[in-house]
């Protein structure tokens, strides 16, 4: 266990924005052929979520706190999530008869530790596998070659940014060295190309997120798992959520108005991906 979990609740993204200067805001098979797994259904994710509530440690789950609006409307500021840490451990593992493992697929909401700064902790979309031909056009992602169906994107901003939109293409902010790198080394015939043992992630708010575009790939070992559901939704903004003290005013805040600022509708709601193909 790292630095980064020795509280019970997290909090995901604690510096993530989008860049100063932008908006608020040889090929592989995918991976078609994947070796059989057990697969998640209803029943399973709530099967598993109980075990987790009532057995699990911060070695099969951890709790999380969403601060910013990256991931938009998918989770909202002040979702508190509970992420399942075993979601994708590698067959042959401890348990891995016992528990319904999955696969990384395109579509999934991942939790993973920021690659510039590992004491940080993101929660993105899995837009790209190794493999993948990632591109955008006019902000609409183009997947291995088709324009691909996004019912959760957002958009809070209508006109076109250079590269954010049009993607890949020359920064118009300043990039760490792995986004560099990205751009220079894993561009053909003007996609991405994600290669083997990394991955392509990006926000639901699109015009908003901080994420592969600005940042390069997420490693493998850098990905902890998957959220299972929102425990706890509650109306706070950005500056409280990602006050590690949790302020006095805070804490007076949610014992004031903890019926009317919690989001019942959002509670132990179960967080799915969307596949994509």
């Amino acid at each position: 266990m790292d630095e980064n979990e020795t509280e019970n609740e997290v909090s995901i993204a604690e510096q993530e924005h989008a860049p100063a200067t932008a908006p608020p805001a040889a090929t592989a098979a995918p991976e078609d052929a994947r070796p059989v797994t057990f697969e998640r259904s209803l029943i399973a994710e709530w099967v598993v979520t109980i075990i987790f509530l009532l057995f699990g440690t911060t070695t099969l789950v951890q709790a999380y706190v969403i601060p910013t609006g990256s991931m938009e409307n998918s989770l909202l500021v002040g979702d508190h999530l509970l992420v399942d840490k075993l979601a994708y451990a590698p067959s042959g593992g401890p348990g891995w008869h016992l528990l319904p493992y999955d696969t990384l697929q395109r579509g999934d909401i991942i939790v993973f530790r920021y690659p510039v700064d590992i004491k940080q902790t993101f929660v993105k979309r899995l837009i790209g596998v190794p493999g993948d031909h990632i591109r955008l056009q006019d902000k609409q992602l183009i997947l291995n070659g088709k324009p691909v169906t996004e019912p959760y994107a957002y958009h809070s901003t209508e006109y076109i940014d250079s590269f954010r939109d049009n993607f890949p293409n020359a920064p118009n902010v300043y990039v760490p060295p792995a986004a560099t790198d990205m751009l220079r080394n894993h561009v053909a015939n003007g996609e991405v190309v994600v290669p083997p043992n990394d991955y392509f992630a990006m926000g639901d708010n699109r015009d908003y997120s901080l994420d592969s575009r600005y940042w390069g790939f997420v490693p493998r070992e850098n990905i902890i798992g998957k959220p299972l559901l929102i425990y706890w939704s509650y109306n706070a903004n950005t500056a409280e959520l990602s006050d590690q003290a949790l302020g006095v005013h805070h804490l007076v805040d949610m014992l004031v108005h903890f019926p009317t600022k919690t989001r019942w509708d959002r509670t132990f709601r179960l967080i799915r991906g969307y596949p994509l193909q």
